[in-house]
């Protein structure tokens, strides 16, 4: 797999991309153990290509701005990958994974690479394994990769610490000035773009000054220029201040003066280091993650909490326990202590607890 990636574009590459995001959506153990595997050798051919992710709610034409955007950056040759992420239906755990439909000319390029991935559960917008998707992708020679997140509110903020750069797409009617302020992504926007922008120009000119007018009250991306001496030569540095633009996904409009100002954030950041601090700081909070998502499933596969869980559920369903209480009970029976006595309403006697 890791030397069919290595190869040069084509069906081969493709196939290999496809199997190994497969491997590394698996959930059974031993797909794990050779996806570890996998990653630890593909890692030295990562981290040369620039992340971005895109989001906004439905219907602000996200697949359109991707297509419309993959398009240009192929014509001036790179190769783009596209990891869109799709909502999991909370009843029957289904996902459509149709955002190829929506990217017809994209899709079928030789130089791009869509791949649709399920949510499962995961919030924030993104996919768990988003991230190692991405990898696989920079090994394939991507020097581009977009993240499309779910779209479906205020709270996808996940992206943001997984890419280069976040980018918010907006429509034009999206409220009033106190509503922009109430956007939690907006915070965390590098970049807001104002899309469909030919259905009402005024409106669309009014978002942009409504939302740059909110996103000064922020402040959270620098101060005005300052000088330092480098090399005894004095020289203005100037942190990235998040912009509003406008643009018409559709009419391929605002496209050209985009990628001018991602070209001129990608710059900066790098630059100045922040771009190597910031993927350090990524990386780290990845790590963390993982292991977050390790002990909850050690903790559910413990002998023990197997053995006690279904009472405990059955308690805290019945209102006898509190949940906090049994979340006690459960983690001391997976450190293998016994419980309090005060702590425990049931007078069943205990299950010898596990070393």
């Amino acid at each position: 797999m890791v030397d069919a990636l290595a190869e040069a574009e084509g069906p081969r590459q493709r196939r290999a991309i496809a199997k190994a995001i497969t491997l590394l959506e698996s959930t059974r153990a031993d797909h794990r153990a050779q996806a570890d595997e996998l990653l630890t050798a593909l890692l030295p051919r990562t981290g040369r290509s620039f992340r971005l992710g895109i989001s906004g709610v439905p219907g602000v034409g996200k697949s359109t701005f991707i297509e419309t955007l993959g398009l240009y950056l192929i014509d001036r040759g790179h190769r783009v990958a596209v990891l869109t992420i799709d909502p999991s239906s909370t009843v029957s755990g289904g996902s459509i994974l149709g955002d190829k439909t929506r990217m017809e000319k994209l899709s079928v390029h030789e130089r791009a690479y869509i791949r649709p991935s399920p949510s499962s559960g995961t919030l924030g917008g993104v996919a768990e394994k988003t991230r190692e998707a991405m990898l696989v992708c920079e090994a394939a020679g991507y020097d581009i990769v977009i993240v499309e997140t779910v779209g479906v509110g205020q709270s996808e903020t996940a992206v943001s610490g997984m890419t280069d750069m976040f980018v918010l797409l907006q429509l034009p009617n999206a409220g009033d000035d106190l509503q922009a302020i109430k956007k939690g992504v907006m915070e965390l926007a590098d970049l807001v773009v104002i899309n469909k922008a030919d259905i009402d120009p005024d409106a669309a000119t009014r978002a942009q000054a409504q939302i740059t007018s909110a996103m000064r009250l922020f402040g959270h991306h620098g101060n005005p220029a300052h000088s330092h001496v480098v090399h005894g030569a004095e020289t203005a540095q100037r942190q990235w201040q998040p912009r509003v633009m406008q643009s018409s996904a559709l009419q391929g409009t605002g496209i050209d003066a985009f990628w001018q100002a991602v070209t001129q954030f990608r710059n900066m950041q790098a630059a100045s280091g922040k771009l190597a601090a910031r993927r350090e700081k990524q990386a780290l909070a990845w790590m963390w993650e993982r292991i977050d998502a390790g002990l909850k499933q050690a903790f559910r596969q413990h002998p023990s909490v197997r053995e006690l869980l279904p009472r405990a559920v059955a308690q805290v369903a019945a209102g006898t326990l509190p949940a906090s209480t049994a979340a006690r009970n459960l983690l001391s029976a997976q450190a293998g202590q016994a419980r309090p006595p005060h702590e425990n309403t049931d007078t069943t006697p205990l299950p010898e607890q596990a070393p």
